[in-house]
């Protein structure tokens, strides 16, 4: 008997292995430091660190991925800690506002956001000048 779709089965199973929240809560928290006090380029193709970063928080805060389904993605991400509890920074460059997220320590998944804000001008620069490095790392 030929079962040639038993391969395909066996590496979905691999994949979805990613995709459980056990993996996820690992993932974000393995590249918390990497992560932490630094803003990220948020793009999808190819995917950045801060596209990770961020796709991995919309799974593990189902309100922070309703929003960004609303919302759409950010064009930068930036994330802190502070007294326990997590920072993120949305940063939509075309529409000049920033919306911040705080989340509960202890592995909690709820998230208060505030926002929009202006994105000040000594941001807008510094966005830009990210952006800029990424372009000529790029190349």
């Amino acid at each position: 008997m030929n079962f040639p779709a038993i391969p395909y089965l066996a590496c979905a199973a691999l994949f979805c292995g990613a995709c459980s929240p056990t993996t996820n809560f690992s993932y974000l928290q393995r590249t918390s430091a990497s992560a932490n006090d630094h803003i990220m380029l948020v793009r999808r193709d190819p995917p950045t660190f801060g596209f990770q970063r961020l796709s991995a928080h919309a799974i593990a805060l189902p309100d922070l991925g309703v929003f960004l389904r609303q919302t759409g993605e950010p064009d930068f991400l930036a994330e802190t800690d502070k007294s326990g509890n997590r920072y993120l920074i949305l940063y939509y460059t075309k529409s000049g506002k920033a919306f911040a997220c705080r989340t509960g320590g202890d592995g909690s998944r709820q998230v208060e956001f505030s926002g929009p804000y202006p994105i000040t001008a000594g941001e807008a620069r510094t966005l830009q000048d990210l952006r800029d490095r990424s372009a000529g790392a790029g190349s």
